[in-house]
């Protein structure tokens, strides 16, 4: 027997009614991930309030939103009864996000239709697009097991889907990362989810993670130890698939799900000594994500097992520090670019997402920027590319500092900076001079609008 993420809450806890509005949605583009980070899946039956609740107990900024489903139709909605414009979900979609943090949306789950009854790949595509831009998301993740997994032509279909999708938002400067939940043994992926992997492959599909459930084996064992095996065993599935990455990047492709407290086999419990020796583990190898099921059963009356309220979430969330990383400190200097000018913070404004441009040096704060290691900040925050893109184009902006590669700068040739995320450099967009021109990134060229001075 393999985990499964169950969708439907117990009998008379569907999500209540007065929180079906429609809104204009999570607009608010949030800051991405950083490399490592935990983000347990919070169940959108509950309501929409539990996400900021989590945030203010524990710090933890990061969440996996559970599920969106179409339960038989083609028609993507949360938790198969409420449209994805429900303005309770995107509300707190925008408040964790202004609180620096962000969100994973999950299609799928063990009891719910996933888009498999999208009859093809446009038709899946438009609403996995519909999804995507109304949440404003970055990341996805595709919750794949029992009869859904087995759908050979369903999973064909969505991996075209995915990789048509990561194609058009690169083609826009936008990123789009798409995780794979699949079920596992001790020892690894079922022979289903590799050949799900394998065929996504085929479609040039960028599988950002493979997240497995590491949950409801069957007999009792030492649940710690069964993930941290699956985990080992999943390294080598992937090495499998894609030989040319290294042992680190392959670490780095991995997620793990265990179900915290006592699983649906009640002999198989998961406990906070367990959570202790997977987060150890994931930390010492490199592992991207560790999330959990599920939020609501983060506390002793829920879980099973003896912890104290948020003590998983706690546990997991040291894998990013428990927070996003702190403002560069150190001595501010001006960034003089072309014609002389001087990058700038918009109208001195600290708010996420205000433009970063090229504005007549006038020695305010708005043009002081201090230079820690790969990160450039002013006004408490970080000089960010929008929404991690990585298409020339794509503009800059100040956002909270987050450790990602889209706040990520090196020094290049002729004075160049250029962004880790996209192998881009800082460019004055059209050569312009005029005071109030955004920055953007663009192929790096050597030329004078490329080349930055700092002091």
């Amino acid at each position: 027997m393999v985990g499964r993420l169950d969708l439907l809450p117990s009998a008379g806890r569907r999500r209540p009614s007065h929180h079906r509005r429609d809104g204009i949605g999570g607009r608010q583009p949030g800051p991405g991930f950083p490399a490592h980070y935990s983000a347990p899946y919070a169940e959108m039956w509950n309501d929409p309030s539990t996400l900021m609740n989590a945030y203010n107990a524990t710090g933890n900024k990061y969440y996996t939103l559970a599920f969106v489903i179409s339960q038989g139709t083609c028609n993507a909605t949360i938790n198969g009864d409420t449209p994805v414009t429900d303005s309770g979900w995107n509300n707190a979609i925008n408040s964790l996000r202004a609180a620096g943090g962000d969100v994973i949306a999950s299609f799928g789950g063990a009891s719910g239709s996933e888009l498999a009854s999208c009859g093809t790949v446009a038709a899946m595509q438009a609403q996995y697009k519909k999804v995507i831009d109304q949440f404003n998301l970055t990341r996805v993740d595709l919750d794949i097991e029992g009869g859904t997994l087995d759908n050979t032509a369903a999973n064909d279909r969505r991996n075209q889907a995915l990789a048509n999708l990561q194609q058009d938002y690169a083609a826009q400067g936008k990123k789009l990362d798409v995780d794979y939940t699949l079920p596992v043994s001790p020892n690894g992926l079922e022979s289903n989810g590799v050949a799900l992997l394998q065929n996504a492959k085929s479609h040039n599909l960028n599988v950002n993670l493979v997240n497995i459930m590491t949950m409801d084996y069957g007999p009792a064992m030492d649940m710690g130890q069964a993930a941290i095996s699956a985990a080992n065993g999943l390294h080598s599935q992937l090495g499998q698939i894609w030989n040319t990455k290294t042992s680190a990047q392959l670490w780095a492709m991995e997620g793990n799900c265990p179900m915290i407290g006592v699983n649906d086999t009640s002999a198989e419990v998961f406990t906070v000594q367990d959570a202790q020796e997977l987060e150890s583990f994931a930390a010492a190898n490199g592992i991207q994500e560790l999330t959990f099921w599920a939020l609501s059963r983060d506390n002793q009356g829920s879980s099973g097992t003896a912890q104290s309220d948020h003590q998983f979430t706690n546990i997991f969330k040291a894998i990013t520090g428990g927070g996003s990383t702190p403002p560069p400190t150190g001595g501010t200097t001006p960034i003089h670019g072309y014609g002389g000018k001087c990058v700038d913070v918009a109208g001195a404004n600290s708010a996420n997402g205000t433009p970063v441009t090229l504005y007549t040096c006038n020695g305010t704060n708005a043009q002081q920027w201090t230079h820690s290691g790969n990160t450039l900040g002013a006004l408490g925050k970080c000089l960010d590319v929008t929404a991690a893109g990585t298409a020339n184009g794509t503009k800059v902006q100040l956002y909270d500092c987050n450790g990602t590669n889209a706040q990520a700068w090196t020094t290049g040739s002729n004075g160049s900076l250029v962004n880790t995320g996209s192998g881009k450099c800082l460019d004055d967009t059209d050569w312009s001079t005029a005071d109030g021109n955004q920055l953007q990134i663009w192929t790096c060229t050597g030329s004078a609008n490329q080349s930055w001075t700092l002091g």
